[in-house]
Order: C-alpha cells, then structure tokens, then sequence
C-alpha cells in the first residue's frame, strides 16, 4: 500500500501540513530578507496545498495562512501611517511583536497536527 501512486500515506499528509508553519516560523525568526520573501513564496505554498487530497492539510494550510498574512496584512497601515523614522528606530518592537505573535501559534498549531490521528487518502483520479 506505501507504494500505490493513489494513496497519500498519513505520514505524508502530516509532514505536508506542518510545511507553512515551518515557513512562518522561519520568516518571523530570521524576518530579513525571509518576512518579506514568504509573502510571495507563501502564496505559491498555500496554492499547492489548499486543494490537497487529504482536506485536514488544505484546513491547518489556509490557518497557517490566516496567522502569517493576517500579521503581515497589520504592519502595512502602521508603517504606511507611521513618521519616517519609526521603522529605524522601532523595527525591534515590530519584529517582536511579531515573535510574540507568530511563534505560539505556530507551535500551537504544530503540537495540534503531531497529535492529530491522521489517516491515508486516496487520491480522486484525475482525467
């Protein structure tokens, strides 16, 4: 069964799951240039897992994608609006309100998905 095409083994299903969390985790972690970059690599992700064979990664997918874009979405009205040199001399309140943010619900979400009983799918055959 491990070797059917049409399968999506649980194992692979969990692994998939975690993939953007990974990558929000990453980018509030090491937020230049990754921040920046995961908002275009992010989208190609969540594309290509949203519609996956086993729903419960399109769902922990399109969370992780609430979290990391919702947070991101926030900072554009503040340093829209913000003086000119907020961003210089602020950028370590921002970059830790997001660590404070992003980090518990990622992990939040990480545990939620290891403790998850996760089952193989069959993939719809494609035509």
């Amino acid at each position: 069964m491990q070797n059917d095409p049409h399968i999506v083994t649980a194992a692979s299903a969990r692994k998939t799951a975690k993939l953007f969390y990974y990558g929000n985790l990453l980018a509030v972690i090491i937020p230049f240039p990754v921040f920046i970059l995961w908002f275009g690599a992010g989208i190609l992700v969540y594309a290509m897992l949203r519609h996956h064979p086993n729903p419960r990664v399109g769902y922990y997918t399109q969370i992780a994608t609430y979290h990391y874009y919702g947070l991101a979405g926030g900072l554009v009205p503040i340093l829209t609006f913000a003086p000119g040199d907020f961003f210089v001399n602020w950028w370590w309140a921002l970059w830790l309100t997001c660590v404070v943010v992003l980090i518990p619900l990622s992990v939040r979400q990480l545990l939620r998905i290891n403790r998850e009983a996760w089952q193989d799918t069959v993939k719809p055959l494609s035509h």
